[in-house]
């Protein structure tokens, strides 16, 4: 008893005079506010002064101020090499490791519900076109803000030039526009490096700052897309231009095979620019979603790229991949599997039951009796408030990979009263990524829910986890509209259909809209149908004795530290080794210069090796941690399945729409939501074909501008979201 009043009263242990629960809440609500502020504070100090720095480095101020660090860092321990990593990289590695760090600190309980802001209406669409798709005021803004940076940058290098307009000892044979344009196709290399430097963030997707604005998945591929594009675009005209130049004074001979001993090497650019293009190539859409394998593959080629990149310039801006290496990819096994009539399937992975993740979070897997190199993201499609032990994935069969595994899992036996379990299939996780929190979803009003074939998926996460979560969380009146081609397609929905049988209440409101496209069954009732579709079949696995449950990368704090562990290893290696095999020199011989292609090996042969020393280090860790957990020995299936017959009495079904043979009409559709569901401050989430975003998000446009409908009174504000989870 005594020790239960100590748990429950801490001032007992200490001999303290008792204070109310009240004052010790607010007084250490106080503290871990004041916390919160201090560490934001840190982090967008980081980002102002890593900003600061690309938007001074095209001036002369910072290029005379940059010679003369580099010259009194030569002398240091640190050295020229240590000089570029804390300034041009550590800000951001910082940044991130404080962002975790906050994380980690923040309160679980989610936020009150917000009213319409600034923010929120930047959010919503004001571009929406096939060609570029759609784009958000916020988007067209910070693409904005990128193009007058480069611009500046440009402006500011090129004028300069031509101020001076002393051509190079060899290239004194130069008209006046033939130096003007070999000088600004050299300033477009500098863009090019520009771009680089903001490249590899999206394709972070662990970093702190997507998961605390909330940026989905989609989004950042196509940020990474965007950067990517420019960047190639500027390092062509970087090539072509030169090229240009050396074939006019018919030294492209000469200057294209040079691998010079000291400044920028020209034949490692070229192989540089090949690279690039060749993953750019690979990347259209063209090729990526007919021939996923190449582009998978060819886009390792980003090694070849950065590496040479780096013989080429001499810059050290690739240290932030740090970032993207360093991620937790911990092997399991799938616990069972799951058949649906229109060729997917669902397999339900482990999870560690402390591992919480929030809707729409995605999952990379790998699976290497079918590849041993490639990953595949798929969006989660349980929720971590309702499973604790595991977690579950819905996968479309319609690729080379995917029907791999469909073909391994439908040539098993189905689960039955004397089926034993087949083979383990390994599998490797990364993930869960996704949002630090579900404030996304918690200030609205009430959903609309837009789903198209399996991008139903993510919307089977939100909607369990609302309806397990607090009613006071998140929005409880919700519409979900369904479009399908056939209708097997809703045996998908198996997992949220006690939700759809259940009697709404005013505590949990769902409607549902299913349009079937390709078929025409008149006098068909969703009852009939999903009594027709639910059976489903069933593979268990043996999970095998090695068999553990991923924990998501670990916890915030630990991921600060692997990165700040291996950052600092990565530093000492490169001062040690710089020391050991780069001549140190005198202060009166500064301006002599290491030959560059050492120093560049150097760097790499770092990097690689603090890469390696941290994956052994922190997997000798986690084994330990992973000897402790319990090992999977059985796993018990909760039986999901719906049963035709307990749907032959209920009802409720009906009660939803059905429709066949027709397209849903979202202006119609977005009319009558007030009614149907109410609610002033409306979230729209969209999943599914890009036409079909475009339909949506034009509509909450013209909801922006007040134009969908003719009446009077107040309007409801729709926000537009996109949600993807494919390369």
């Amino acid at each position: 008893m005594t020790d239960m009043l100590i748990y429950k009263y801490p001032y007992l242990q200490l001999g303290l005079p008792p204070t109310s629960s009240k004052e010790v809440f607010v007084e250490s609500s106080k503290m871990s506010k004041s916390v919160l502020l201090l560490l934001k504070f840190l982090m967008i100090l980081l980002a102002v002064v890593w900003v600061s720095i690309w938007v001074l480095k095209p001036t002369q101020i910072w290029t005379r101020k940059w010679k003369e660090a580099e010259d009194a860092a030569r002398t240091t321990v640190f050295g020229s090499n240590g000089l570029d990593f804390v300034v041009y990289s550590l800000p951001v590695i910082f940044s991130v490791m404080i962002g975790f760090v906050y994380l980690h600190f923040k309160p679980k309980q989610q936020r009150r519900r917000q009213r319409r802001s600034l923010i929120s209406s930047l959010s919503n669409p004001i571009i929406v076109n096939s060609f570029v798709g759609v784009l958000s005021a916020m988007e067209v803004l910070v693409m904005f803000m990128l193009i007058i940076f480069l611009a500046w940058t440009f402006y500011v290098r090129v004028s300069n030039d031509f101020k001076k307009m002393m051509p190079a000892r060899s290239l004194m044979k130069l008209n006046i526009w033939q130096y003007k344009t070999f000088r600004m196709a050299t300033r477009c290399g500098l863009l090019a490096e520009a771009c680089l430097a903001l490249l590899l963030f999206p394709i972070m997707r662990g970093m702190t700052v997507f998961r605390l604005f909330g940026i989905q998945f989609e989004a950042s591929v196509r940020y990474h897309i965007w950067l990517g594009t420019m960047m190639l675009s500027f390092a062509t005209l970087h090539g072509v231009g030169t090229l240009f130049i050396w074939g006019i004074k018919n030294m492209l001979q000469d200057e294209m095979l040079q691998w010079q001993k000291t400044g920028r090497i020209y034949l490692a650019g070229e192989i540089t620019l090949v690279a690039g293009l060749v993953i750019w190539i690979t990347s259209l859409p063209q090729v990526r979603r007919k021939r996923f394998e190449i582009f998978y593959y060819t886009h390792h080629l980003y090694a070849i790229f950065i590496i040479f990149f780096l013989f080429h310039t001499g810059d050290r801006h690739f240290y932030m991949v740090l970032l993207r290496i360093i991620q937790s990819r911990p092997k399991t096994c799938i616990l069972s599997a799951r058949i649906f009539p229109l060729k997917a399937i669902e397999i339900i992975l482990p999870k560690e039951p402390r591992l919480k993740y929030t809707p729409t979070s995605i999952v990379f897997l790998k699976i290497p009796g079918i590849s041993k190199f490639q990953w595949h993201s798929f969006s989660i499609a349980s929720s971590s408030l309702v499973d604790d032990d595991t977690m579950s994935i819905i996968i479309k069969c319609d690729g080379s990979w995917t029907n791999s595994l469909y073909d391994i899992i439908q040539g098993m036996p189905v689960a039955g009263p004397n089926q034993r379990a087949q083979r383990c299939i390994p599998v490797s996780v990364e993930g869960p990524y996704g949002p630090a929190s579900t404030e996304f979803l918690s200030k609205y009003d009430s959903l609309l829910l837009v789903a198209g074939g399996i991008g139903v998926t993510p919307f089977l996460s939100i909607l369990q986890e609302i309806s397990s979560a607090r009613r006071n969380s998140f929005p409880t009146k919700i519409q979900l509209v369904y479009i399908m081609k056939k209708s097997n397609s809703i045996s998908i929905l198996n997992s949220v259909l006690p939700l759809l049988t259940s009697k709404n209440t005013n505590e949990f409101n769902l409607k549902l809209k299913i349009y079937v496209t390709q078929e025409t069954q008149s006098g068909t009732t969703l009852s009939e149908m999903i009594r027709e579709f639910s059976q489903v079949q069933t593979v268990n696995f043996e999970t095998g004795s090695t068999s553990y449950s991923p924990n998501g990368n670990g916890s915030s704090v630990t991921k600060a530290a692997i990165i700040g562990f291996t950052s600092f290893l990565f530093f000492v290696l490169l001062v040690t080794f710089s020391h050991i095999f780069l001549p140190q020199p005198k202060k009166a011989s500064l301006k002599e210069k290491n030959a560059s292609s050492l120093v560049d090996l150097i760097v790499i042969f770092a990097f690689f090796l603090s890469i390696i020393i941290s994956i052994v280090v922190f997997s000798i860790l986690r084994s330990k941690s992973l000897r402790k957990q319990n090992q999977l020995m059985e796993f018990k299936h909760k039986g999901k399945e719906m049963q035709a017959n307990s749907l032959q009495s209920d009802r409720n079904l009906d009660d939803h729409e059905l429709h066949f043979g027709a397209r849903p009409d979202f202006h119609d559709i977005f009319s009558k939501f007030p009614k149907e569901t109410g609610g002033s401050y409306v979230g729209v989430l969209v999943c599914g074909p890009e036409k079909m975003k475009e339909s949506v998000a034009s509509i909450c446009r013209l909801s922006s501008q007040g134009s969908i409908t003719g009446a009077q009174t107040k309007k409801p504000c729709f926000n537009f979201h996109s949600l993807n989870f494919t390369l």
